[in-house]
């Protein structure tokens, strides 16, 4: 169990030691091959100093790896190893902790997450009134301006729906988020009426756990699974706390929480039907709300439900 910062480091050692394996060098003669000393590329390889992109980009060239898109990740990853990179979020890096720096520098890079949720709307999934009234109440007494840069920031994230290439999102939500009336009756029924919409993407998939499951694996706490293209080794399961999160990269973690997901899932309601309870609950229109500024939002015609029938502000 390590903080993010931490994880990247040694998640993108792990990875650069095994490239080093593949290319058939040792340590050594990788070394001499870009006129260092073998111990900085053993540093490099524990994850007991940072690396810079550019350096990554020498031992790729080095161990002859032409992978575009992998070169790509692990150079992000030397970026975000000190918690935050060049992305767009390092602009508030006197706003948010290194933390969520480096949580957004995950999602960011990501090609699926799998996400649940027991007390509030996914961050990827909030509107700006619902979100502001999640960081309103999670932070009291902050000021106007931070209230307002904190709900920019979460809007901004959710550009990785939009993208190109978007985001992969399962999600299982407990009923009871659908049920809290955050900000009030307007901002929900807004809120319930977006999560409709985006549970129409396709790359969202939405489900949500009803009170007549009961008790569940998942109960104590929400957690998000990422996972990256080309390679499941920096695969990192994120858990919210209050003050701080938590990441863990064992594979047996990963196999634990991936179990537990699908455990939820086989428990919670399908998307057609989890779709049609929450355009009950949230009214009969299912409006698609603004895209996060820049992004490229598809157009997703809403169509009636079948049956027509019934985290911390910071990181959540």
């Amino acid at each position: 169990m390590r903080h993010g910062p931490a994880v990247r480091r040694r998640k993108l050692g792990e990875e650069l030691r095994g490239l080093r394996n593949a290319s058939g060098l040792t340590s050594r003669e990788a070394a001499d091959l870009l006129g260092w000393h073998q111990s900085k590329v053993s540093r490099i390889e524990t994850g007991a100093s940072g690396v810079t992109p550019g350096d990554v980009t020498r031992l790729l060239d080095v161990y002859g790896v032409d992978d575009g898109q992998l070169r790509s990740l692990l150079q992000h990853l030397a970026g975000s190893a000190g918690g935050g990179g060049n992305g767009w979020w390092h602009a508030y890096r006197g706003l948010i902790p290194p933390q969520y720096r480096d949580f957004i520098s995950l999602e960011s890079q990501a090609g699926t997450a799998r996400t649940l949720e027991t007390s509030v709307v996914p961050g990827l999934l909030q509107t700006a009134d619902y979100a502001r009234a999640v960081t309103r109440s999670t932070l009291d007494g902050l000021p106007p301006a931070q209230l307002d840069s904190l709900v920019e920031i979460r809007l901004a994230r959710q550009s990785v729906l939009y993208a190109p290439t978007p985001l992969r999102l399962s999600a299982v939500i407990d009923e009871a988020v659908l049920r809290r009336r955050v900000g009030g009756p307007e901002v929900m029924r807004e809120q319930l009426r977006h999560l409709a919409h985006s549970a129409q993407l396709p790359h969202v998939t939405l489900q949500l756990l009803p009170f007549e499951a009961g008790s569940y694996i998942g109960l104590t706490g929400p957690f998000v699974i990422f996972s990256f293209p080309n390679t499941s080794d920096l695969d990192v399961v994120v858990l919210d706390h209050l003050t701080s999160s938590l990441y863990l990269e064992r594979k047996e973690d990963l196999a634990a929480y991936s179990s537990a997901f699908r455990s939820m899932q086989a428990h919670a309601l399908s998307p057609e039907r989890s779709l049609d309870l929450i355009v009950a609950l949230g009214g009969d229109q299912a409006e698609p709300s603004d895209c996060p500024r820049g992004a490229r939002c598809p157009t997703v015609p809403h169509s009636p439900a079948p049956g027509g029938g019934a985290a911390a502000a910071a990181q959540g």
